[in-house]
């Protein structure tokens, strides 16, 4: 114990000198100085000395410190040993397992009855056997899409006969309107823009290629260019040597060689404006008077100029007299310029001797351009049984297809009805579709458009259906959408309801549709719309 108490006395007196030597502030040892620096001068740290010393005294250790005395433990007692285990006999597995009773033996059995020969299953039920891992309607489906091609493959092909035909119409028109400009210019006096219009006819040798060739001499002869103005006659007589514009092109080729090697005679322009101020004077005062000498005029060799002006001037009275010579000068006999007016000024006029004028000239007349102005004459007059005789008897597509067209604008509907039942020509068929929309049959349009068998062409009846607006057939093809089978005519409906604006059908359509393809192209037909209703759809799709 005395050593436990001189341990602690000595750990206490360690522990105070520790204490007192941290509580001390020992100045840092100063760097070493350069080896040419002088010495350092010698410095008295400024410490404080001590103010006391700690010095402990031992304590004696007390005389009665008390001794723990621990008793000693008594000794575990011994475990006796364990016997052994006696020997253990062997046990034999089928010595010590029941006997079993042996098995009787089995009967034979008896022989099976023959099966009967199975029936060869049925085609639908062959379908059904798909190979592995693939649909079981799959050579349906690919059936269906080989149906598709075709039905494709055969729209394509009319499609693009059809823009032919179409491009052969604008080819025309553009020469029609060439050639009227170049006459608007040259009563305009305006020669050189003249000439530039009928060289574009003349280039695109269409119908009026000859009647451009003509005028375009005529406007070269004017400004002075004689050499050309022979040129351009030469090519007249030469390309088209059977050509109605013959005769005034060799008055017109004597005119100029006769003042050829002359400076152009001013005198020559004013003999033709004044003989044409003249007969339009004559008609105003003494009509009677002015038909025998406009008649001599028309059959003179004036220039085509004087005589449409003298035809103009004769279409202004209304005797029997001047019908008379309209009708000459519309059988033909003069170029087909002044025939043209003379149909024109007929249909004008209307009446039944008129028009029986037009019949007879249509069925004796092979030009196209003429019979195109007759049937142009027959919608000014309003003769829906000329234009119905004429649609069903001509065999020119194109001058049938005109005649149906102007049928619709003169309100032959029903008429039109009637032609497509007993029509076979699918160009001809898309020409009463047009001129029933024309007529605003919307009742026959429907029903072509769900009866139709053509798909080609129930796409063309739902088109105009479209065009025909809202309010009278977008209930009529949002109801038919759901019964038609046909890919494309379905995207023709939807293009119907978005040309009509209709976006709440084309909404209903889209929520219901399960061809991803489609419900596609309604979506993007509705984010180009712009409207409330799709905009609020498009807000629908962003929400799921």
């Amino acid at each position: 114990m005395t050593k436990m108490y001189r341990s602690f006395v000595i750990t206490g007196m360690l522990a105070a000198s520790a204490m007192l030597a941290l509580s001390q502030d020992l100045p840092a040892p100063p760097p070493p100085p350069p080896a040419e620096w002088p010495a350092p001068r010698a410095v008295t740290p400024q410490v404080a000395p001590r103010a006391w010393r700690w010095e402990l005294a031992m304590p004696p250790e007390p005389a009665d410190w008390p001794t723990l005395e621990i008793a000693p433990k008594p000794p575990m007692p011994a475990i006796a040993p364990m016997p052994p285990m006696p020997p253990m006999e062997p046990i034999s597995a089928w010595e010590s397992a029941p006997s079993i009773a042996p098995i009787a033996p089995m009967a034979p059995m008896p022989a099976m009855p023959a099966l009967a020969p199975m029936p060869p299953p049925a085609l639908g039920e062959l379908a059904l056997l798909g190979e592995p891992g693939e649909p079981q309607d799959d050579d349906a489906r690919r059936a269906q899409e080989d149906q598709r091609r075709a039905q494709e493959e055969a729209r394509r092909e009319q499609e693009e006969a059809r823009r032919a035909q179409e491009e052969v119409r604008r080819s025309m028109e553009r020469d029609n309107s060439d050639y009227q400009r170049g006459k608007s210019n040259l009563d305009r006096k305006a020669y050189d823009k003249a000439i530039e219009s009928f060289n574009r006819v003349i280039e695109n040798k269409g119908s009026r290629a000859d009647g451009a060739y003509y005028w375009r001499a005529y406007a070269q002869n004017r400004v002075g260019k004689r050499d050309e103005a022979l040129a351009s006659l030469s090519e007249l007589q030469k390309t088209y040597p059977k050509s109605r514009w013959l005769e005034d092109a060799k008055a017109l080729e004597a005119e100029i060689r006769q003042k050829s090697g002359q400076p152009i005679s001013p005198e020559a322009t004013a003999d033709e404006e004044m003989k044409l101020i003249a007969l339009q004077t004559l008609a105003e005062s003494d009509s009677e008077r002015a038909i025998p000498m406009i008649e001599k005029v028309l059959k003179s060799n004036n220039s085509p100029r004087v005589k449409e002006r003298a035809l103009f001037v004769l279409a202004q009275t209304h005797g029997q007299k001047s019908r008379e010579v309209l009708a000459s000068v519309a059988k033909g006999g003069t170029n087909p310029d002044l025939q043209s007016k003379a149909i024109e000024y007929l249909g004008v006029y209307g009446g039944h001797d008129n028009l029986q004028i037009l019949v007879d000239v249509y069925k004796s007349s092979s030009d196209t351009q003429i019979k195109r102005a007759i049937l142009n004459s027959f919608m000014v007059s309003g003769s829906r049984e000329n234009l119905l005789a004429a649609a069903k008897s001509e065999s020119n597509p194109e001058l049938k297809v005109q005649a149906i067209q102007l049928l619709g604008n003169v309100g032959g509907s029903a008429d039109l009805a009637q032609l497509y039942a007993n029509e076979s020509s699918t160009e001809v068929k898309r020409a009463i579709i047009n001129g029933l929309f024309v007529s605003g049959n919307s009742d026959k349009l429907f029903d072509l458009a769900k009866n139709e068998k053509d798909p080609s062409l129930r796409h063309y009846a739902i088109n105009q259906l479209g065009v025909m607006g809202r309010s009278k057939t977008g209930q009529f093809l949002a109801g038919m959408y759901p019964q038609e089978t046909d890919f494309e005519n379905k995207k023709a409906i939807i293009n119907a309801l978005f040309v009509q604006g209709n976006a709440t059908a084309m909404i209903e359509i889209a929520r219901k549709e399960t061809d991803m393809n489609l419900k596609k192209f309604v979506v993007n037909q509705l984010a180009v719309m712009h409207t409330k209703e799709a905009t609020d759809y498009m807000m629908e799709i962003l929400s799921k």
